[in-house]
C-alpha cells in the first residue's frame, strides 16, 4: 500500500496513543517522540493532522470507550487487545468529529492499522465493531 500523508499521519498517532496508554508519556511529547524516530521526513500537514487525532482521541477517550464497549457486546474493553482498542478509539474519534472525511475512508483506514500493527483477526473484529458505531452515528 502506498501510504498517503494522512495514513502516516494516523500512523504516526497511533503510535503516540500507545506511549501514552502504556508508559504515561504525555500526549506531545509522545507524538513528538514518534516524529522523531519514525517519521523525521514528515510535512507539517501530517504532523497537524496526527496531533489532531492524537489530542482528540486523549481528550474524548472515556465517551469513546464507553461506544466501543457498547458496541462491542460480549467484550469488555480491558479484554480487548490494546492496538485493538487505541485504532477503534482514533477511528471512532474521527467518525465523529471529522465530517469531511467519509466515514467509508476512516473505516479503511482503521483496517489498514489493525493489518499493519494487530493481529489478523483483529480485522475482522475492528470491522465489526466500527460499522456498528458507525450505524448508530447515522441514526443518532
Amino acid at each position: 500500500m502506498n501510504k498517503t500523508p494522512r495514513h502516516r499521519a494516523r500512523e504516526a498517532a497511533l503510535q503516540a496513543l500507545y506511549f501514552w496508554e502504556v508508559g504515561g508519556t504525555a500526549p506531545d511529547e509522545a507524538l513528538d517522540g514518534v516524529f522523531a524516530e519514525h517519521l523525521p521526513e514528515a510535512t507539517d500537514a501530517v504532523r497537524a493532522f496526527a496531533e489532531v487525532l492524537m489530542r482528540g482521541a486523549v481528550a474524548h477517550h472515556q465517551e469513546i470507550d464507553a461506544l466501543i464497549e457498547k458496541q462491542a457486546s460480549h467484550w469488555r474493553l480491558e479484554r480487548l487487545a490494546l492496538m485493538d482498542k487505541l485504532i477503534l478509539r482514533l477511528a471512532v474519534w474521527e467518525l465523529r468529529h471529522q465530517p469531511e472525511t467519509p466515514p467509508a475512508v476512516i473505516v479503511n483506514e482503521a483496517l489498514e492499522l489493525a493489518r499493519t500493527f494487530s493481529a489478523d483477526e483483529s480485522v475482522k473484529f475492528v470491522n465489526g465493531v466500527l460499522d456498528g458505531i458507525r450505524r448508530s452515528l447515522l441514526v443518532g
